[in-house]
């Protein structure tokens, strides 16, 4: 822990010891399985030169229960051997050699032609292998489609199952096909009888030439998924007959999916505002991305080529938003034909919340004044006349202030602490700097019931966040034991658990894939057609009553740690009496509740420097890293007479967020529209240009040398507004 003013040191648990020792146990199991398999190999070295049948028998199984070892509990290693060129077909080839030398060597000089067919029949398989492995390379590359889709009817593609698993991994593949073959060599070798190892190795070769069969019918003219340029077209003409008009454009990592996600019920709703003309769509670039996608109805695409991308030009989209920045944004950028406004994933004080990025877009969109006003503090080259304000259109959801918990009734605390950043700022978590003091002191009272919510991207980047989020954790489950000792229940009956069973088999149904695990792209393609009519309506049912069943299966004095999808933060929101986090776009959106809220200072700085900076601060309670101000806050939201904040959260909010009227949902809708016709009058006015022969800008090319005066221009181009980031401009 840093010191800070008015921090304390915070003793190791014993359960804290023994989280710091468990990377020392994986290390220690790891170096266990490498020392196994590497003395196995060597004591089948030994056992095939000297020759020792008893060592050569017992070395070669300890080498492929390793090697089940490895595959079922070390995953890691399995990477760490393919990298160091040790992996497991040159850990398969080196434990069949040295089977066959043991063999060699084992019998007379006559009988080595006895095991020559054994060894010609290992060869074979070998060569199988190999060739099923290039085989499994072009089936996989026919079945890299250059679009991806979800939602939507590919029926014309051709498109089918996956190959099974084992035909498309070689390590798997080998280690199933090739052990009938090493069986049987090991009981040649006990026995010195040949019909073993060539039993073994007829069972292998069989098993090879069928998955050998079964890959080859996949190559056929009339078996394979539609060619790339027939998908192209296919793309175009469903482009044609959907005809989209606003997108959401998301390009990032496996685990920043949640920032497309909270879009994806305000784009849906476009399509209810704007009638039937609002035809919304989700572009995406990454094609683990599809699936990483929250359950929606909105057709999905993934464009990972920038050739595939620029077919969106001629398409009817207008408008793209943009939850978020990323290198491949400004490949997009580039089309002309489209209007781009950035929405953001959040807004808070911090710097990314003002990004100099964003005046490459047409337009911002934000909640309310403060974001305005943060743009224009920051000079970051965003006019104020791009700035919109649409409000936060995900916060319907967020229920508004209803009173102080109910006499005798738990305080709900939600910790929601944010993710530490890339800048190693100490004030962007509070999780390394007061996390175990907060919860410390949460957990001290006894009307407390603590829920944690961890950023899904906490410890990415920072290890101590990392460990003191494991911590965290710890001391949850801890007070929960100990809680369960004192009270011994209540809980809820079984009905409520079988209930809870009943309402999450329901939404997997409407939002589940139905796909096996080993789907490749081709096959969930296959089974996520367009949805049937209403399966909106029905998953936002079906979602609510799950939420109810879930809260009312936990005990309602139980600490809970929140880190699944579902239930998601809202939902928390909804459940909390007060939250504590830190600078982030937390504290905005819990700004729409109207409740008491806390933000703990783990800058370093003093607090009114520290409310002065971020002024998402100011109708909050700031917290020390040392947690004292914890038990007169908590007196303060079961009294609300003794709440200083509530007016100042009320002007914090308006200024944050925005009015109330009229409603978020509308404005952003509002803004669609206005930016979906003025990317119209940019189309009619390109094509007037067109059809006037007025050049437009260009490739450049050399002036050649004329040899008499060109005429002068019948018209001038028409003037434009000057637009940000020019390079995307150009068409």
């Amino acid at each position: 822990m840093r010191d800070e003013p008015g921090a304390t040191a915070v003793p190791l648990s014993p359960p804290r010891r023994r989280l710091l020792r468990l990377p020392g146990r994986r290390t220690a199991v790891k170096l266990l399985v490498l020392g196994v398999l590497a003395t196995a190999f060597a004591g089948q070295a030994v056992g095939a030169l000297l020759p020792h049948v008893p060592l050569l028998l017992a070395a070669t199984a300890g080498s492929l229960a390793a090697e089940g070892v490895l595959y079922r509990w070390q995953r890691g290693m399995v990477s760490l051997f393919a990298k160091s060129h040790a992996d497991v077909t040159v850990r398969h080839v080196l434990r069949d050699l040295l089977l066959v030398v043991g063999l060699l060597r084992l019998g007379e000089q006559h009988r080595e032609g006895v095991y020559a067919p054994l060894v010609a029949g290992l060869l074979v398989f070998y060569a199988l292998h190999w060739a099923i492995q290039a085989v499994s390379v072009l089936v996989r590359r026919t079945r890299t489609l250059p679009v991806v889709t979800r939602n939507i009817d590919t029926s014309a593609l051709r498109l089918t199952p996956a190959p099974p698993v084992l035909l498309r991994r070689p390590g798997h593949r080998l280690a199933a096909f090739g052990l009938p073959a090493t069986a049987g060599l090991l009981a040649t070798a006990a026995t010195d009888a040949p019909g073993y190892g060539a039993a073994g190795l007829a069972v292998s070769l069989a098993v090879a030439l069928t998955g050998l069969g079964a890959l080859l019918l996949r190559l056929l003219p009339g078996r394979r998924p539609a060619a790339e340029q027939e998908v192209l077209d296919w793309f175009d003409a469903w482009l044609a007959r959907y005809r989209p008009t606003v997108g959401l454009y998301f390009s990032g990592g496996a685990s920043s999916a949640y920032q497309a996600n909270m879009w994806l019920e305000p784009l849906a709703g476009l399509d209810e505002l704007d009638g039937p003309d609002g035809r919304p769509l989700i572009v995406l670039r990454e094609r683990f991305m599809v699936q990483r996608i929250a359950a929606t109805d909105v057709p999905v695409v993934c464009l990972p080529k920038v050739s595939t991308l620029m077919r969106l030009e001629h398409s009817t989209l207008r408008v793209l938003l943009h939850p978020s920045n990323s290198g491949k944004t400004s490949q997009v950028l580039r089309i002309p034909t489209i209007k781009h406004a950035f929405v953001n994933h959040g807004e808070s004080d911090k710097l990314s919340s003002c990004n100099p990025y964003a005046k490459a877009y047409d337009e911002v969109w934000v909640a309310g004044p403060a974001a305005r006003e943060r743009y224009a503090l920051a000079e970051v080259g965003v006019e104020d006349k791009d700035v919109v304000e649409i409000g936060r259109p995900q916060l319907d959801a967020v229920r508004p202030y209803a009173g102080p918990p109910a006499t005798g009734a738990f305080t709900t605390v939600l910790y929601a602490p944010t993710w530490e950043g890339w800048d190693g700022n100490p004030g962007n978590t509070s999780v390394v700097e007061a996390g175990e003091n907060l919860v410390r002191a949460l957990l001290a009272d006894p009307g407390v019931r603590l829920l944690y919510k961890p950023h899904p991207l906490t410890g990415s980047v920072d290890p101590r966040a990392r460990a003191a989020d494991l911590r965290v954790r710890g001391l949850v489950r801890a007070a929960n034991r100990e809680r369960d000792r004192e009270r011994g229940g209540p809980r809820p009956d079984a009905s409520a658990a079988t209930g809870l069973a009943r309402r999450a088999a329901e939404l997997d149904r409407l939002t589940a894939a139905g796909f096996r695990s080993a789907a490749d792209q081709v096959e969930r393609m296959l089974r996520q057609p367009a949805p049937e009519p209403g399966r909106a309506g029905a998953v936002r049912r079906a979602t609510a009553a799950w939420e109810e069943a879930y809260w009312a299966s936990l005990p309602e004095w139980e600490h809970q740690v929140v880190t699944d999808a579902r239930p998601p933060l809202y939902a928390c929101f909804n459940r909390a009496d007060l939250l504590i986090s830190d600078v982030s776009s937390v504290i905005s959106d819990f700004l729409a509740s109207g409740k008491p809220y806390a933000v703990a200072n783990t800058s370093g700085l003093a607090e009114d420097v520290f409310r002065k900076s971020f002024p998402t601060v100011v109708a909050a309670t700031v917290l020390t890293p040392d947690a004292a101000g914890v038990p007169a806050l908590l007196d303060a939201v079961r009294h609300p007479e003794r709440d200083e904040l509530a007016d100042a959260r009320a002007a914090l909010a308006l200024r944050l967020l925005g009015p109330a009227e009229p409603p978020s949902r509308e404005r952003f809708g509002g803004a669609v529209r206005d930016l979906c016709a003025a990317a119209g009058q940019h189309r009619a006015r390109m094509a007037q240009r067109l059809a006037a022969e007025v050049p437009l800008p260009g490739p450049r090319r050399e002036p050649a040398r004329p040899s008499a005066p060109a005429p002068a221009p019948t018209a001038a181009p028409e003037p434009h507004r000057h637009t940000h980031g020019p390079a995307h401009r150009q068409s």
